[in-house]
């Protein structure tokens, strides 16, 4: 599904962060990229989702060279092909859980059957999270786990091929940063949905089938479930 070919990065100030990085993934994997702060991990999630760009190399999603995209391509896959989570779950303040749920549905060209489906989905959705009970609250009044939730639901809203997770659980506490991270594997295995995430936890990246850690701008294999 996609293939991340000797792509090199590099900053002023931070010098080479990627140096030739290879990266293959399947459909329906879950992957971890673990390593150290600065060591590229969030750029190269960027790149995968086109926010940022490489100084060289390919991704190739689904046999295109998606980097040849222009300006509005490149929304358009990341709106149908590319959920994102972070670690900020950058809710917009002014709108309810459901509301910012279905942002993503207002960038999207869809019939109003599609769109009335991926509302009745995202309901569902909600309930596998359990925050179903909070669509008509505003994000300052729900708490930081309940809120990735809301995030991971939105980011899913659109049904796309590749979620990228970015520290999902970095500002959560254990318990919540534990029940977060077999949402995410219960959400990987129940709507196929391929999974790349970057984090510092050993425990999580440990849930991931495929793991590796991301050292001197390349990705070292470490252990497969």
């Amino acid at each position: 599904m996609l293939r991340v070919n000797k792509v090199s990065k590099s900053f002023h100030q931070r010098g080479i962060v990627l140096n030739d990085l290879d990266l293959t993934v399947n459909e329906g994997d879950s992957v971890s990229v673990s390593g150290p702060s600065g060591s590229g991990k969030t750029t190269l999630l960027n790149i995968i989702g086109l926010l940022d760009r490489p100084d060289s190399g390919e991704i190739i999603f689904k046999g295109e060279q998606v980097l040849e995209y222009d300006q509005e391509e490149s929304a358009i896959y990341r709106n149908k092909n590319i959920g994102f989570v972070f670690q900020d779950h950058l809710l917009l303040p002014y709108l309810t859980v459901k509301e910012n749920i279905l942002l993503p549905l207002l960038a999207s060209k869809i019939t109003e059957t599609e769109y009335r489906l991926k509302v009745d989905e995202s309901i569902k959705m909600m309930e596998k999270t359990g925050i179903s009970g909070l669509s008509d609250k505003y994000p300052y009044l729900i708490s930081g786990g309940e809120a990735q939730r809301v995030t991971l639901v939105r980011a899913l809203v659109n049904k796309p091929s590749i979620l990228l997770a970015d520290e999902p659980t970095g500002s959560l506490d254990r318990k919540n940063a534990e029940n977060l991270g077999d949402l995410l594997i219960q959400m990987n295995r129940d709507y196929g949905i391929t999974l790349i995430l970057a984090t510092h936890s050993r425990e999580l990246a440990e849930k991931m089938q495929v793991q590796y850690n991301l050292s001197e701008g390349k990705l070292i294999p470490g252990n497969k479930i």
